[in-house]
């Protein structure tokens, strides 16, 4: 049985890993946004209250630190076997345990990525949209986050590429995206030439990926805009 032959046979079989793959990459990148966000506005702002700024910026740094020091693999695992049982959610699917842990792991960089895109942001527009009547909440998102979310895109878009293969590993726990299948094929038909197959379809989501978000990035540009600024310190 050739390899043309075995893609006819199981192409329905890995559309749905392709889908899969691309599922928990939206869900790091998504989750990454939801939790990276606020801690980055988090570490750039303050509240006014000394204890309370304290402890959300030593959790901020904890996570950042225990998200970035551990390899994928081992985050996989220590959730899927430790922590989520642990909890009590000991029957989670693998495919959530995947999601949830690469959204985790991308919040942690991806707060560092809107944290510097929001430093850079300069304190006389917080300034100016104050001397027009607004909130300091308000002013952050309706002048710092706009902004802010322009100059993070270069750097945010890295994480698509990242959080693409880095899904590859959920193989580990058994999430059935495109490299389980392709390997489960492999075993049924011998013809290991699949995972040459698995490379490229991986290479065409990566490029495909990358240029969306590059059209969008050059889309919601700011012709001639650059932003520098001290790190703020505002009562919200």
């Amino acid at each position: 049985m050739d390899l043309i032959s075995i893609l006819i046979d199981w192409a329905p079989y890995l559309l749905i890993g392709i889908f899969v793959t691309l599922g928990l990459t939206a869900a790091g990148l998504g989750l990454g946004v939801i939790i990276g966000l606020p801690m980055a506005i988090g570490q750039v702002y303050s509240t006014g209250i000394r204890w309370i700024d304290k402890i959300m910026k030593a959790f901020i740094a904890v996570f950042v630190w225990f998200f970035r020091g551990l390899p994928i693999l081992v985050l996989l695992f220590l959730f899927y076997f430790g922590i989520f049982p642990l909890l009590g959610m000991g029957d989670l699917a693998p495919f959530f345990v995947g999601a949830i842990v690469l959204g985790l792991r991308g919040a942690s960089y991806q707060s560092q990525i809107f944290r510097g895109a929001i430093q850079s942001i300069s304190e006389g527009q917080m300034t100016a949209a104050r001397s027009l009547g607004m909130t300091k909440l308000s002013a952050i998102k309706n002048v710092i986050l706009p902004q802010s979310f322009r100059i993070a895109l270069p750097g945010w878009s890295n994480e698509y590429p990242n959080i693409l293969t880095d899904s590859a590993v959920c193989y580990a726990i058994g999430v059935a995206e495109l490299l389980t299948r392709s390997s489960q094929i492999a075993s049924q038909t011998y013809e290991y030439t699949i995972y040459l197959v698995c490379a490229v379809l991986f290479i065409i989501l990566n490029y495909a990926g990358t240029k969306g978000l590059l059209i969008l990035e050059n889309r919601i540009a700011i012709p001639g805009f650059s932003g520098s600024g001290d790190e703020k310190q505002v009562f919200l």
